[in-house]
């Protein structure tokens, strides 16, 4: 079932960008995502607050995941991301509007970008 999910979620998020905010997000069971850390806190932030189609800064992150100072540490949560695109990394940005380095690659970055 939870890969029928994830399949399901994928499909609609290149097909029916629309329907993803119905889907429900299909379950995680990676250690880094259950364990207690500003890892973990950063990505789970990410995933509620930051909307399709929107895009944050490493400080903005860092300021909803609650500690503002730690926009180094969010690039670091964003490299540790073990589900690029269902947790949208790609919507962490520069603070000066530059689209930053992703683990896909920044073409891949900057579609994903510009596909939502």
């Amino acid at each position: 079932e939870p890969l029928k999910q994830c399949t399901a979620w994928l499909h609609a998020y290149f097909c029916e960008p629309a329907r993803t905010a119905s889907l429900p997000i299909p379950a995680f069971h990676h250690p880094l995502l259950r364990r207690d850390s500003f890892t973990r806190q950063v990505l789970w932030t990410l995933l509620r607050d930051v909307k399709f189609g929107e895009a944050v800064s490493y400080k903005q992150l860092a300021d909803l995941a609650g500690n503002s100072r730690a926009a180094r540490a969010v690039g670091g949560a964003m490299r540790s991301n073990p589900i690029p695109i269902i947790i949208p990394c790609h919507r962490v940005i520069r603070s000066s509007g530059q689209t930053g380095n992703y683990g896909g690659g920044n073409l891949m970055k900057e579609w994903l970008l510009s596909h939502e």
